[in-house]
């Protein structure tokens, strides 16, 4: 069980333990998912049963990936799947225990208030959109805010980060922002504004049935 218990992967070529950055985005998207149609539900229908289940699986799943071995964590083994034809993307494991480490202990903040407590606040709701952000930007960006908390806490730069973020380095030409891009970014943003402005009323309309029964009826 000792050699179970362990966190990251010594893989040929690199000096430190690593883990693999594909599949911990795919654990992310679909820790994500589960989240936030939990909270969806919470909204529309004031079920927060869901958001109960949701919250012991995600506490049970981050309390294996640190006190345990991250490849043991259900999410991350259905990560591994999904992503299994995928060329793996080393990452340093040292920040990824520290950012999840903040995630058991936002978890466990959770489990506590909504599960064995079976209260609703804005602690637990600033919580649960914490945690979507942290998801969120994981599964679409590569960002690790932990990550980043990891180099500022700890004063020591982090290794082998996703799009290897870490190393200091010239943009390539396809990475830079033109000023008609950023132009192009502006106008789209006020399009979006004035759009809302003079439309909304029109949009906010119930849209009506494309077949109304009647019609359907006569065939």
């Amino acid at each position: 069980m000792k050699k179970g218990i362990k966190f990251g992967e010594i893989v040929e070529g690199y000096n430190i333990p690593v883990l693999n950055e594909r599949e911990i985005r795919a654990a992310a998207g679909v820790l994500f998912l589960m989240v936030f149609i939990s909270l969806m539900l919470i909204i529309f229908k004031e079920n927060f049963l869901p958001i109960k289940y949701g919250i012991t699986i995600f506490l049970l799943d981050f309390l294996i990936r640190v006190f345990v071995n991250p490849k043991y964590a259900p999410s991350l083994i259905l990560g591994r799947f999904i992503v299994n034809n995928q060329t793996p993307e080393y990452v340093g494991a040292k920040q990824k225990q520290f950012s999840w480490i903040i995630g058991l202990v936002l978890a466990s903040t959770m489990f506590v208030l909504m599960v064995l407590m079976n209260t609703y606040s804005p602690i637990s709701g600033i919580i649960c959109l914490i945690c979507l952000m942290f998801l969120f930007f994981e599964s679409a960006f590569g960002i690790c805010f932990g990550c980043k908390m990891y180099a500022l806490i700890y004063k020591e730069k982090a290794q082998y980060c996703p799009g290897e973020v870490c190393d200091v380095k010239a943009k390539h030409e396809i990475q830079k922002i033109s000023k008609t891009q950023l132009l192009i970014m502006v106008a789209f943003v006020a399009f979006v504004f004035s759009a809302v402005y003079f439309f909304n009323s029109t949009l906010s309309v119930t849209p009506h049935s494309l077949f109304p029964v009647e019609d359907v009826e006569k065939y």
